[in-house]
């Protein structure tokens, strides 16, 4: 027979388990709140908050080289154009876009002009944010359920050949970009691997940059303080910018060799990525596996894999 302190445990509901997502949240309403907010069927809570890490700024430069491209009409589906379409992989970079065409329309309303152009994004938000763009008609956007960047250039280059099917060659594509990029999109698309009459000439254009905010590490600490008499605490990394200020906000960054050093508070604070970009990161940069790395770069998808380490562990 259990006795009575075994009983009382029992019936004792579980703490939440907080969550440090960090990123910046995303209004009006964030999926990753509302999925780690609902209880999961099997009694785990969790204690979701937003901890932003980074900070974005608009390259004058490359907003000018979009907005000169656009007054000139060379993007677009004419023969002497100098781009036959756009290629997006990033959000901020969709808000540059919507940035150049908002101040285009305030001189002229029938910008941005790019009828019968195929736009590429990867995602249903970049792509959302994409259609929302104003223009009649509205943008053709295509890729969204590509996933990754791997699967839209996959797919842009038998999509952009069928659309430019009846031109000698296909036009070059202008990918809007980050100053921090992966380039499996340019790689695969100029692969000289390709038959000549398949590669697709893209170029890059610059148009916003990615720096650690200034209040990272006092947020971040203010969060760890205050649940250090937490068991179990989780940490969301969804990029490799500032992972060294995450580290060293945990106690865990050896300034000497620069690599990972044994967890201040032992097994107490894990640590989880959005996918295998961040976790290839910090395992080369700084020698830590991290304990979760999602199969899937969704909210859903990150929180199985947390509850089942969870669950592995017998918590």
């Amino acid at each position: 027979m259990a006795d009575l302190g075994t009983l009382v445990g029992s019936s004792l509901p579980r703490q939440k388990i907080p969550v440090f997502l960090l990123k910046t949240e995303s209004t009006p309403s964030d999926a990753y709140r509302e999925v780690f907010s609902t209880p999961s069927d099997d009694g785990l809570g969790f204690e979701p908050s937003f901890v932003p890490v980074l900070e974005h700024r608009f390259e004058d430069e490359g907003l000018r080289q979009v907005g000169n491209l656009l007054r000139g009409g060379q993007i677009g589906a004419a023969a002497d154009s100098s781009y036959g379409g756009l290629v997006f992989t990033s959000q901020r970079a969709v808000d540059a876009f919507a940035k150049v065409v908002a101040e285009g329309q305030q001189a002229d309303p029938s910008w941005p002009r790019l009828q019968n152009v195929p736009i590429y994004s990867v995602g249903p938000a970049t792509c959302r944010a994409l259609k929302a763009v104003p223009q009649q008609p509205p943008l053709g956007v295509f890729g969204e359920h590509a996933g990754n960047g791997a699967n839209l250039a996959s797919f842009i280059l038998e999509h952009y050949a069928d659309w430019y099917r009846h031109r000698p060659a296909k036009p070059p594509l202008l990918f809007l970009v980050g100053e921090q990029r992966r380039d499996i999109i340019p790689t695969t698309l100029m692969s000289p691997d390709l038959p000549a009459e398949r590669r697709i000439q893209v170029d890059e254009v610059v148009v916003y940059s990615t720096g650690v905010m200034t209040s990272f590490a006092d947020d971040f600490g203010r969060m760890l303080a205050a649940t250090e008499d937490r068991r179990r605490r989780w940490v969301v990394v969804f990029s490799p910018t500032g992972c060294d200020h995450m580290l060293a906000a945990l106690d865990m960054l050896d300034k000497t060799t620069g690599q990972a050093k044994m967890r201040r508070d032992g097994n107490g604070t894990s640590i989880a990525t959005i996918g295998p970009t961040t976790r290839s990161f910090l395992l080369t940069t700084f020698g830590l596996e991290p304990d979760v790395c999602s199969e899937q770069p969704t909210p859903d998808g990150l929180k199985a894999g947390i509850a089942g380490v969870i669950h592995e562990e017998g918590d």
